[in-house]
């Protein structure tokens, strides 16, 4: 099997037969793949091929139904036999073949050789070159800008080869058939004044001096009234040797040296340029950092983000946008670097931009380094834009950069390109996933702004499900497009659903997993094992430690991973050793194959325990923890420090998510053991922001230690959920919990979680139990003062103290009061809460004033006012001031320090 390019686009069969290759479109599709041998074909490169204008909605679809009747009628007739393949590649399409298949390669070969050949040689080669023609290059195509653009390049090299045939043939001294061939390109191009120059001089040596001069006026003339332009040099020189000797001085071959040409640069050969994104939407910080990178001379811009952020995109945008900036041209190149097949060769991407240039084939320069040379040359005077897509490596874009202050290039990539950077001085212009509201601005521009209005609160969780990538909403309004029913709840129910949330965002030949697969490819298989272990991750953020619980290595080793997968935009780091990673990205590392590792949720979870009780110890310093690790629990490398209070607070707030996602996945897996500890050892954030929803989490917590069968740790989850549920303002059900929590404790023998209990209770019982319920008080706050006595866990001691001192307070005995208040007093040393001691101190003033002891009330109550301030505690410093206030003034005092009389 044949394929022909180089006149009608035709497919023959063995036997020389031309098959029935289809419509104009999908021989221009044929076409795209065979100009691009063995190289990926874009969908978007081949819309622009088929359609001029803009396409039809549905373009993807007619595009993917030619591809199909392609596939059909190759495996018809054995192609695949033959070494001929079409194949998908991600998102492009590509048509393996040998070089021989192809009539333009052939063509290609057969003019190189011939420029090594001797005159007789290389006219013979010509001539089987110029044979494989059969009328205008790619005839019965579609209209389309690259399609138009590669006949043209194609019609250069034709009229090169017959330059060249006419040349031989005029020094082996058959000047009449250089003059022959020579006419009939001239006739058809009477413009093109070196064709004229080779012809003048092709008969003038022929003897036919008069057709000579005869073509020189004609072409004189036709210059002047079409283009307003006298002969250049080159044929007014010819025109003037004629007319000295009769013969004009033989045109000199081409120089053989790379970077010298023998003949000026032709103009540039219009370059396909991939025509304006539709449905673009926001970006417009991002688009003045453009303008701001590309602003000095010779300005390199390295937009950099993860798969399916919309680099390309915005590129090409900006590229419109700025056009007229750009009056020398602007030339796009996908350099392959994340794709289904390997990178671009840097001498063919070398030799695609020249052309694009305008320097001939003959001219090629024949080494990549000379190339190189070559095009920093050609680019060095010109305003021109240089897009280099989707690179990887910086050694890769280096030999590409332009030369000269009037060049702007701009390169893509999903990695960072630091060497760029340092190298080159390169301006990285980072793409971060979109914002909730430029996210929905997209889905109106691609769904229409109807649509997306009649369901806004819809249309949000649709962007935080797609984590703000323009590829997945994009992907996921293509869906909702195409499906049978237009409803963004509907959609957004469906992608809730972690387990077919990728499958949902695959369409026909894209897809985010396919995006995503792209870049892990190109990891190191350390980085690789690490991000694949991601998967088992219960939330968005991690450091170097969680990274080595969830890979089974050591820190140093995960920082080494996470640096790599951040370069790669596969996570996003936020602060020293701080990373975060998207929901998307997390569920395409879970559905990686090929990990037996078992261990990784327990790994993390015992990593969780152990930095959560490093975590208690500092957010609530001299108190016991809650609960003992279980048996067989994991000691990791290293646990998280935490210096103080503050960080061990902002750590419990930052991974709330990560351990209420640890905790359901303790449970999913039947590690009850764990997961209620994951969930009790969260108690210093839950009391300090207890009306922060934190019910459904304690239920969990709750239902597994019942499935532990541990009545400690049931005792102390309804004692939590309790007070929880009291302070939201449920009295009933909080009740319902803590009534049973001392039973539960005692059960198990666990004193402390008695005690506490037991307080918790009292003072439920006290705000919102039943008149009769509240004489049960006192002695319930006894009752555990006895117990934490017994403890010796001077901590509780002072926190019943406290309570009863208030209770008595309230209950018209003052003494009392001051008794407990001074003993839980000679008790509440740091660590003691100094909150705590601050109301402690405030009722030890307000029990001694209502016992007459108003020196050493006002004594107490200044202390307490002087803590509250030097702690910014609000609320304290209220109530100690309260209480100094309601004090009797003092009597007034003599000189000499005695009452003064009565007046």
């Amino acid at each position: 099997m044949e394929f022909r390019l180089l006149g009608s686009v035709a497919v023959l069969a063995a036997d020389g037969r031309e098959l029935a290759a289809g419509s104009a479109k999908r021989r221009s599709l044929l076409a795209m793949l065979l100009l691009n041998p063995g190289a990926p074909v874009t969908v978007e490169r081949l819309t622009e091929a088929l359609w001029d204008e803009d396409p039809p909605r549905h373009s993807r679809t007619v595009i993917h139904n030619h591809v199909s009747a392609l596939r059909a009628l190759l495996t018809t007739h054995d192609a695949p036999a033959a070494g001929i393949e079409l194949v998908t590649a991600g998102g492009a399409y590509q048509l393996r073949t040998p070089d021989a298949a192809v009539d333009t390669t052939r063509f290609e070969h057969l003019t190189a050789r011939a420029r090594t050949q001797s005159d007789t040689q290389a006219a013979a080669t010509l001539r089987q070159a110029l044979a494989l023609w059969h009328g205008p290059a790619l005839a019965g195509t579609t209209a389309g800008l690259p399609l138009r653009c590669a006949a043209r390049a194609l019609e250069e090299q034709r009229l090169t080869a017959t330059a060249d045939l006419a040349r031989a043939h005029s020094r082996l001294g058959d000047h009449g058939t250089a003059a022959h061939l020579l006419h009939t390109e001239a006739t058809a191009n009477p413009l093109r004044e070196p064709l004229v120059a080779d012809l003048i001089h092709a008969l003038g040596r022929a003897g036919r001096r008069s057709e000579a001069l005869d073509w020189f006026h004609r072409t004189r003339k036709a210059l002047a009234e079409e283009l307003g332009i006298d002969p250049g040099p080159e044929l007014t020189q010819a025109y003037d040797h004629l007319l000295r000797t009769g013969t004009p001085t033989p045109r000199p071959a081409p120089a053989p040296q790379p970077g010298h040409p023998a003949t000026p640069v032709r103009p540039p050969t219009p370059w396909p340029f991939p025509r304006r994104p539709r449905g673009f939407a926001g970006r417009q910080d991002e688009l003045d950092a453009l303008d701001r990178a590309t602003a000095t001379p010779g300005a390199v811009a390295v937009l950099t983000g993860g798969a399916g952020v919309g680099k390309t995109t915005l590129a090409v945008y900006w590229a419109h946008h700025r056009r007229q900036d750009f009056p020398d041209g602007r030339l796009f190149v996908d350099l392959c670097g994340h794709s289904p097949l390997p990178e671009r060769d840097t001498a063919a991407v070398l030799r695609e931009l020249l052309l694009a240039l305008g320097l001939p084939a003959e001219q090629m320069p024949a080494t990549p380094e000379a190339m190189a040379a070559r095009y920093r040359e050609l680019t060095a005077t010109r305003r021109m834009l240089i897009v280099l897509d989707n690179a990887r490596r910086s050694e890769q874009v280096r030999p590409l950069l332009p030369d000269g202050d009037h060049c702007v290039t701009l390169v893509t990539s999903r990695d960072r390109l630091g060497g760029l950077v340092a190298s080159d001085a390169a301006r990285p212009v980072p793409l971060a996933e979109l914002s909730s509201p430029q996210a929905v601005t997209l889905l109106a521009a691609t769904l229409g702004p109807d649509l997306v209005a009649a369901e806004p609160e819809a249309a949000e969780r649709l962007t935080r499900l797609c984590d703000g990538l323009p590829l997945a909403l994009r992907l996921a309004a293509a869906r909702l497009a195409t499906g049978p029913a237009r409803d963004l709840a509907a959609l957004a129910d469906e992608l809730a659903d972690e387990q077919d949330r990728l499958d949902l965002l695959d369409v026909e030949d894209t897809s985010v997993a396919a995006a995503l697969a792209l870049t892990v490819q190109h990891l190191s298989e350390d980085a690789r094992r690490t991000f694949r272990r991601l998967g088992a991750h219960t939330g968005t953020t991690l450091d170097s430690r969680t990274a080595a619980a969830l890979a089974g290595c050591r820190p140093d080793q995960a920082a080494d991973a996470l640096a790599q997968l951040a370069t790669a935009h596969l996570i996003v780091q936020i602060g020293r050793d701080a990373y975060t990673l998207h929901d998307l990205v997390r569920l395409y590392a879970r559905s990686l194959p090929g990990d037996t590792d078992t261990d990784v949720l327990p790994r993390l979870l015992d990593h969780l325990l152990n930095t959560l009780l490093t975590a208690c110890a500092a957010a609530e310093p001299g108190s016991e923890p809650c609960c003992a690790l279980p048996p067989g629990t994991r000691r990791p490398a290293e646990v998280r420090p935490f210096p103080d209070r503050a960080s061990a607070l902002a750590w419990y707030a930052a991974e709330r998510d990560t351990l209420r996602g640890a905790a359901l996945a303790a449970v999913a897996a039947g590690l009850h053991d764990r997961a209620w500890r994951l969930v009790l050892l969260q108690w210093p954030l839950i009391v300090w922001q207890v009306r922060d929803g934190w019910v459904p989490l304690l239920e969990h917590g709750l239902a597994a230690a019942e499935a532990d069968r541990d009545p400690g740790a049931q005792s102390r989850a309804r004692a939590l959920l309790g007070w929880v549920l009291l302070e939201e303002g449920h009295p009933e059900q909080a009740l319902v919990h803590l009534e049973r929590a001392p039973d539960l404790a005692a059960r198990a023998g666990d004193t402390t979680a008695q005690a506490v209990a037991l307080v918790n209770l009292a003072l439920a019982l006290a705000r919102h139990g039943e008149a009769h319920a509240r004489t049960r008080v006192a002695g319930l706050l006894t009752q555990a003062l006895t117990l934490a006595e017994h403890a010796a866990r001077a901590d509780l001691v002072a926190l019943a103290r406290l309570h009863l001192a208030g209770r008595c307070l309230a209950d018209g005995a003052p003494e009392e009061a001051a008794h407990h208040a001074a003993h839980g007093l000679a008790v509440a040393d740091p660590p003691f809460p100094v909150t705590r001691r601050i109301v402690l101190q405030t009722l030890h003033g307000r029990a001694l004033a209502a016992t007459g002891h108003h020196r050493e009330a006002a004594r107490q109550l200044d202390a307490a006012l002087r803590l509250a301030q030097a702690h910014q505690y609000g609320e304290g410093e209220a109530q100690a001031r309260a209480a100094l206030d309601a004090l009797p003034a003092p009597p007034a005092l003599t000189d000499r320090g005695r009452p003064a009389p009565p007046p």
